[in-house]
């Protein structure tokens, strides 16, 4: 099948708790900073965990009509500005003669929990009579798709997935395999993820998932490392822009990477807990390379999943040596949790970005907090401090709730 189509990254955008915009998202990474911090907003104070990685310093009428903002979650406010960096980043035009050929696939693990805790609130205190009229509309996780598509004129192939911390990487996955058959010529594609709430943090923290080491924040979100006690709570949202490869040389757009494979599967075998020896997480890596072709040993680099909780830094590691065997100890893998904190639905996304701009720029992000790797977690994890290192092919894992896992394979572009 020599003339198969072929799927290329041609625009990002990034909302991250890093900062604002795939420069600062890249440069913080680089770093090795941590957007992580006190919760600022509102009082955590009756729970365990009060920390997480907000993002600063967004403001939505930069990007959105102020009146069209009002009645948008922050999740889908985030996705409509990522969206239009990821646009104008990639020079693409959508006009009458390719809009029916350009898709949207944003996911989001949790939608408008702020919404609905807003809400809710109004209808406790005043009656239901008080509920607005646009919280439906605000609220349903596949809102920030349909803001996108009609903001930017995409009447393609859509869809919202809802996968938990799995999300965003289905929501690529889905567009690159829609591209790949022939259904759309390209696709906005990503997670959008606004759930540093009260409801949420409770929520989190009561079930003793979350980091506890609320006196030193930067350090809480540690992967691999010995002390880490739970994951840190993020927010923000990360896009891409994906295109057939003929369409985009024909219009001289500039390519970040190649998406080769992607692959995914389910635990199905508890709520939270990933199944015994990394199994769920190893099947979805074994599709991704199945599907894109390439051997175990032609990959350099694996952005990790890398939550910073006990049991699924090490399965992820387990899942890693049943794939990759001697292999595993060659390649370079990193966990860039570890600064920007989980971004739940959203992670997925940023983390694809990572890891196609490690490949685009020849440097590997770094695992940071790592002091002291925990037994069993014995990889090349490029600790504390980023490392150039040309790499040309790269991974990027994303496992949630539910056990759903998903992965994707890029490779670098070379033209």
């Amino acid at each position: 099948m020599g003339n198969e189509r072929r799927v290329v990254i041609t625009g990002l955008g990034a909302i991250t708790p890093l900062g604002i915009g795939v420069d600062e998202y890249w440069t913080g990474l680089l770093e090795g900073r941590s957007g992580v911090a006190l919760v600022d907003g509102f009082d955590c104070s009756d729970i365990g965990t009060r920390i997480a990685a907000q993002v600063k310093g967004f403001v939505a009428e930069d990007y959105i009509d102020r009146k069209e903002a009002k009645r948008m979650d922050r999740f889908a406010q985030f996705a409509m500005a990522a969206s239009h960096m990821a646009f104008k980043d990639s020079g693409l035009t959508i006009d009458e003669s390719n809009r029916e050929r350009y898709g949207t696939f944003i996911g989001s693990g949790i939608g408008g929990i702020a919404t609905l805790e807003d809400q809710h609130r109004r209808m406790m205190e005043g009656g239901m009579g008080r509920v607005s009229p646009f919280f439906i509309p605000m609220m349903i996780a596949n809102m920030a798709t349909g803001q996108v598509a009609r903001s930017l004129g995409l009447q393609g192939p859509s869809e919202t997935a809802v996968t938990a911390c799995a999300t965003s990487t289905n929501s690529i996955g889905d567009a690159y395999e829609v591209i790949l058959r022939g259904d759309a010529d390209g696709a906005i594609a990503g997670g959008s993820e606004a759930a540093v709430t009260p409801i949420s943090m409770a929520g989190f923290s009561n079930m003793r998932a979350m980091s506890r080491r609320n006196d030193d924040p930067t350090h809480a979100s540690r992967p691999f490392d010995v002390g880490r006690d739970g994951f840190v709570l993020g927010e923000g949202c990360g896009i891409i822009v994906m295109e057939e490869l003929e369409t985009a040389l024909a219009r001289g757009a500039r390519i970040y990477g190649e998406l080769l494979g992607y692959g995914m599967s389910n635990d199905a075998y508890d709520m939270v807990n990933p199944a015994p020896e990394g199994a769920g997480g190893a099947r979805a890596m074994a599709a991704a390379l199945k599907r894109s072709k390439v051997l175990p040993q032609e990959v350099g680099y694996i952005n990790a999943h890398g939550t910073s909780t006990p049991v699924g830094d090490v399965l992820e590691v387990k899942g890693i040596k049943t794939i990759f065997g001697d292999h595993a100890y060659k390649l370079a893998v990193s966990s860039t949790k570890s600064m920007t904190g989980h971004l739940l639905g959203a992670a997925g996304a940023i983390e694809a970005i990572a890891t196609v701009l490690a490949l685009h720029n020849g440097i590997l992000p770094p695992t940071m907090n790592l002091e002291n790797p925990d037994e069993g977690c014995d990889l090349d994890f490029v600790a504390n401090k980023a490392r150039g290192q040309q790499v040309e092919v790269a991974m990027s894992n994303s496992f949630g709730f539910g056990g759903h896992n998903a992965t994707i394979v890029m490779r670098r572009w070379q033209g």
